[in-house]
């Protein structure tokens, strides 16, 4: 296993397991740029950004300078609050490839929950995907009951939900959801900005495996089925993030983890996010 290794999606896309995030990653310094390439650089095919992110253009300007092919990448952005709705997603779309430089994007998320939209945004989403001009459909910040009620309207069922993921927020209720509906979890922020890496359970790991804290809660993540895309611009710390395919925690080693749940956010809750600033 490697960084090439993929989940496959309900529409038969294959995903890494895997990627880079960018969030906010400065352009104007070139740090989103410089990332990107170390990152495909040490094998990463997977990038994550969005419109909200202000670097899509630092992202495909790695894209286009890479030597990496187009049909090896996993590229995924995503819409904004504000740009929420059916004709305004299709410009803002627009928008996000024109910056990113791109053809096509392999999976565009719906940011947030935004009530009153989503279910319009979606049909946008769902018209793109018929359209070709993205291989994977998803959303991002969904608790069950959001998805729930956008399939009453839906054609097409969300591929992916990524969520705010790490060991003291693993929102054991949405895993089993998605798991049991096809949908693809996928975790943002599940390093939780180092916030715990001193956690006795996590150290205790490290020490075992002779890894980092950081490594031991990607490897929780793989093993939970979960795909990843921890930030950073260093390149040392990226090919760390990648270094967790040659060991595998035991059932017990993971439930311990799993005990470290406190649904402890580091970002807002959906239910609670202040859609109207």
């Amino acid at each position: 296993m490697s960084l090439t290794a993929t989940t496959t999606l309900h529409n038969e896309v294959k995903m890494p397991w895997v990627g880079l995030g960018v969030y906010k990653m400065d352009e104007e310094s070139n740090e989103a740029k410089e990332a990107v390439l170390s990152a495909l650089e040490l094998g990463y095919r997977s990038i994550d950004t969005a419109s909200f992110y202000k670097n899509e253009e630092g992202v495909g300007q790695a894209l286009q300078e890479t030597s990496v092919p187009r049909e090896e990448l996993f590229i995924t952005t995503k819409v904004w609050n504000d740009e929420q709705g059916y004709e305004e997603t299709l410009n803002a779309f627009e928008n996000s490839l024109e910056k990113l430089g791109l053809d096509y994007v392999d999976l565009y998320l719906i940011h947030w929950p935004v009530p009153g939209k989503y279910k319009d945004t979606w049909k946008a989403l769902e018209k793109l995907y018929k359209d070709g001009k993205v291989r994977a459909i998803g959303v991002s910040n969904f608790l069950p009951h959001h998805l729930e009620e956008l399939q009453k309207d839906a054609e097409i069922k969300p591929m992916v939900d990524q969520v705010e993921f790490h060991p003291q927020n693993s929102v054991p209720e949405l895993q089993e959801y998605c798991k049991n509906n096809g949908i693809q979890l996928e975790a943002w922020s599940p390093l939780a900005r180092g916030k715990y890496f001193e956690n006795a359970v996590l150290q205790e790991l490290a020490k075992k495996y002779n890894k980092t804290a950081a490594q031991i809660i990607l490897r929780w993540d793989f093993q939970h089925g979960v795909v990843t895309i921890p930030k950073s611009s260093s390149k040392e710390r990226q090919a760390q993030n990648a270094d967790i395919f040659d060991f595998e925690l035991t059932d017990v080693e993971m439930g311990k983890i799993d005990t470290l749940n406190k649904e402890k956010r580091i970002g807002p809750h959906p239910d609670e996010f202040d859609y109207n600033s």
